[in-house]
């Protein structure tokens, strides 16, 4: 593989130490004027693991702006599922670019969607969680960020 080859990967994956190095950009990123040293401190991280990590993991919303979003659900077969999940996606401030609904089977149907991801686009993060919770969606699973 190499080194270019990106993953999308549930938080509880993540070991500890890239977690820790994402809770020190952050800090770095809300108090300019923390240094490296108090801020690896507060989160109990070694300034070393900070530097190997801190350019490797990156929270999703804050690196996909202007990329297309492409993922999976597994819903009920039941009318206005599929319009409560487009509703969520335009409150949402995505644009739809594809939607592709295979022959519901067994009382479940899968649902492929592209959506692109604009400037004035809500935190992504939050989006599929809103997702998720739609009545009748029984799992999200992200295919590819472009």
């Amino acid at each position: 593989m190499d080194e270019e080859t990106f993953y999308v990967v549930k938080k509880r994956a993540v070991p500890e130490v890239l977690l820790k190095a994402v809770e020190v950009n952050h800090l770095l990123e809300s108090d300019k004027y923390m240094t490296v040293q108090e801020a690896t401190e507060k989160v109990g991280l070694s300034r070393s693991s900070y530097y190997k990590y801190k350019d490797d993991i990156l929270p999703f919303h804050e690196n996909n702006r202007g990329k297309t979003l492409t993922f999976m659900l597994q819903v009920e077969d039941k009318p206005g599922i599929l319009s409560d999940v487009l509703k969520k996606l335009a409150d949402g401030k995505t644009n739809v670019l594809t939607i592709h609904q295979a022959i519901p089977a067994g009382g479940t149907a899968s649902i492929t969607i592209s959506i692109e991801i604009r400037p004035e686009t809500e935190n992504t993060e939050s989006l599929v969680h809103q997702i998720e919770s739609v009545a009748g969606v029984h799992y999200l699973k992200i295919l590819g960020c472009e």
